[in-house]
């Protein structure tokens, strides 16, 4: 097996034993694949994803250490940093020496005022999610990175990409399996309180989701969370 062929089975194992598992602990998945990516990619020492839906709305995800969850609130109070320019512009951002960046000011000063990183290496990550996700490596020596660490790099954020869009699939199953038996105890409240059968238990959830503009799962949720007050 090839060097790059076993790297992919290791990623795509470690989302299988997590797939495999009850609770579902994606970021710990996502964690030792990022403590994979860490061992594997020259000069990296801390590996963490950033999570964007909107400037307001930035979370870390799979960090191996404090300081990618820091980084991130850093990008998050000044509105710019290399993550953010990697998942918005399509780019792969590298930074050598933090010390002596000038494209993101706010974000350079607090970032050596809070943390001993030097070198990033942001990676935009693709696939079928309508969020914004990066994959960053962060080293505390400046000139970590070198054209090797990008190359392997790559092939890791390609391998974090695969990882990253079957979690949230498999995220989004479990969503829709939850909302249906939700649902389906509403409807069953529903039809015993008014003598109705499903058709029309289902109909009435529908039209409260429209008169309401709310999510029909969270009508369904409401109700079943406020039959033991009514009991």
């Amino acid at each position: 097996m090839s060097e790059e062929r076993a790297q992919t089975f290791t990623v795509l194992h470690q989302v299988d034993d997590v797939q495999r598992t009850e609770n579902g602990d994606f970021d710990s998945a996502l964690r030792a694949i990022g403590e994979t990516t860490v061992e594997s990619v020259p000069g990296a020492q801390y590996a963490g994803l950033t999570v964007i839906e909107g400037i307001e709305h930035i979370t870390t995800k799979g960090a191996t250490h404090r300081y990618p969850t820091v980084l991130d609130e850093v990008q998050r109070e000044n509105g710019e940093g290399p993550c953010l320019s990697a998942a918005w512009t399509h780019q792969i951002i590298h930074i050598d020496d933090l010390a002596t960046e000038d494209r993101w000011p706010k974000y350079r000063a607090a970032a050596l005022d809070r943390t001993p990183v030097q070198s990033v290496l942001s990676f935009r990550l693709f696939g079928e999610s309508a969020l914004f996700v990066a994959l960053n490596l962060y080293a505390e020596s400046a000139g970590a990175f070198d054209d090797d660490s990008i190359e392997l790099g790559l092939v890791y954020a390609a391998h974090t990409s695969v990882a990253w869009n079957s979690m949230r699939r498999e995220q989004q199953f479990r969503s829709a399996l939850a909302s249906r038996d939700v649902i389906g105890q509403a409807k069953g409240l529903l039809m015993e309180r008014f003598n109705i059968d499903a058709v029309a238990a289902f109909e009435l959830l529908r039209r409260l989701s429209q008169e309401s503009n709310t999510r029909l799962a969270e009508i369904a949720e409401r109700l079943v969370s406020a039959r033991p007050a009514e009991q």
